[in-house]
């Protein structure tokens, strides 16, 4: 499902390499990955898609039918073609451990490599590991509305693809959620599954309480119950007056589900009928165009729901679809090297990032400085690859997770609002602004 191609790259990529090789700069190259700005709104950035980018940097190489394709077009050489069919990637790679919160100008991935290699890779890096952290900071901002609900990823048939699914589900259970109702993503990164019923299954009898327990038989460990195809508040009342008669039958309906409609209003009149009909452990679930900003409306009316499926705006991070995100070059033969352009330059050199916690063991400010100079603080960057080869033992997708949770924890209360954030302080550190004065000077043009 998760595409390994080598062409699954920007053209601009291969012709800058057949210029490479032609004229053999081939010297180790430094590029680090990073965000220029938030978006709107946002207060801070989950990192999430290390472990896919890893793999695709260990296993990258070119078949032969690429090979093929690539002489087709006419546009490369033969000695360039054939040093692509020996390509893999041999460099090093530092990386903040998936699940890191991190802000604007700090590298959160650095590659260094021989300038093709390290060159190569950036737009699939810039893709697995854009998408990823996109969804895991958006998920992130639910789990912190909602901590004590049940969250799923229902997003699939919205997603932007077969791979942005899967890998949505991956970056929201990550960032916190609970699990995902798309069934590859339990089978893939054994992700739990979540799944009730449509309301087809409901349209296609002519009584909503026979739909309700052949549903219940077919499924008698995971009964909720879909109850807004006609009328909810009735079809609530319909799940009371079944619960006798599947109980008899040894199946115990675990919840209900709300789709459409006022769902504060309906959840609280829904409750009230389970409450009264004895399904006090009855869960009341919910979905249809949630979001955090649904989430923390509802929380604010005490909405009695135990649960909610959310979907479109998560797999599409409806409100933020894309961060400023960027992979440039910062060092080459051993030399900084900086971008100048207008409203784009960028720190030169091979950095560090150095976090800083208050006397309560919240973040209060990072520091960005050049890779080992001295600075106070816990390093965030940290060695993931080295040789082409992943560095062992990688964080499974659980400790990834509980990781997520800590750093979570440790955000400062300002950054978890959903609007009005102020801007966490990120340092740029007097060693690093005198390299970029020093580059400067030295750089002709």
């Amino acid at each position: 499902m998760i595409s390994g191609s080598a062409l699954l790259t920007d053209l601009y990529q291969l012709t800058m390499l057949q210029g490479y090789y032609e004229q053999n700069r081939e010297a180790p190259a430094v590029f680090e990955l990073f965000v220029r700005k938030l978006p709107k709104a946002r207060g801070y950035m989950v990192a999430a898609g290390l472990a896919q980018a890893l793999i695709y940097l260990q296993e990258l190489q070119f078949s032969s039918n690429e090979i093929d394709w690539l002489a087709s077009t006419g546009q490369f050489k033969p000695a360039v073609l054939d040093r692509l069919a020996a390509f893999r990637f041999t460099g090093d790679v530092h990386a903040m451990p998936e699940g890191t919160v991190f802000f604007p100008h700090e590298p959160i991935l650095r590659i260094t490599a021989p300038l093709p290699e390290a060159q190569l890779v950036e737009s699939r890096l810039i893709n697995l590991l854009h998408f990823q952290t996109l969804i895991a900071s958006k998920a992130a901002r639910s789990v912190l509305i909602a901590p004590d609900k049940l969250l799923v990823d229902f997003g699939m048939r919205r997603a932007h693809g077969g791979e942005a699914a899967l890998l949505a589900a991956r970056a929201s259970y990550l960032a916190g959620f609970d699990g995902t109702a798309t069934v590859n993503a339990g089978m893939y990164f054994d992700i739990p599954t979540y799944g009730t019923m449509a309301h087809s299954f409901v349209q296609t009898y002519d009584s909503e309480s026979e739909a309700f327990i052949d549903f219940a038989k077919a499924n008698p460990d995971n009964v909720v119950l879909l109850i807004d195809t006609y009328d909810t508040e009735a079809a609530a009342q319909k799940v009371v007056d079944l619960a006798d008669i599947l109980r008899s039958q040894g199946i115990k309906i675990k919840g209900v589900r709300i789709d459409s409609g006022d769902l504060a209003e309906h959840a609280k009149k829904v409750r009230r009928i389970l409450d009264q009909g004895g399904l006090q452990q009855a869960t009341i679930f919910a979905s249809g165009s949630v979001d955090e900003y649904k989430l923390e409306a509802l929380t604010a009316q005490q909405a009695p729901i135990d649960g909610f499926g959310i979907g479109t705006h998560l797999d599409t991070s409806a409100d933020a679809p894309y961060f400023d995100c960027a992979y440039k070059l910062q060092e080459y033969a051993g030399i900084a090297r900086r971008k100048r352009s207008e409203g784009k330059a960028t720190w030169p050199g091979r950095k560090q990032v150095y976090r800083n916690y208050d006397d309560n063991g919240f973040m209060c400010g990072d520091t960005v400085t050049i890779e080992n100079a001295p600075c106070t603080g816990e390093p965030l960057l940290q060695p993931v690859m080295q040789a082409g080869r992943i560095v062992t033992p990688q964080s499974s997708l659980m400790e990834s997770k509980e990781y997520a949770k800590r750093q979570l924890s440790r955000l400062p209360e300002a950054l978890r609002q959903l609007s009005a954030t102020p801007e966490y302080p990120v340092i740029i550190s007097a060693e690093l602004h005198a390299l970029a004065k020093s580059v400067d000077e030295q750089t002709l043009f």
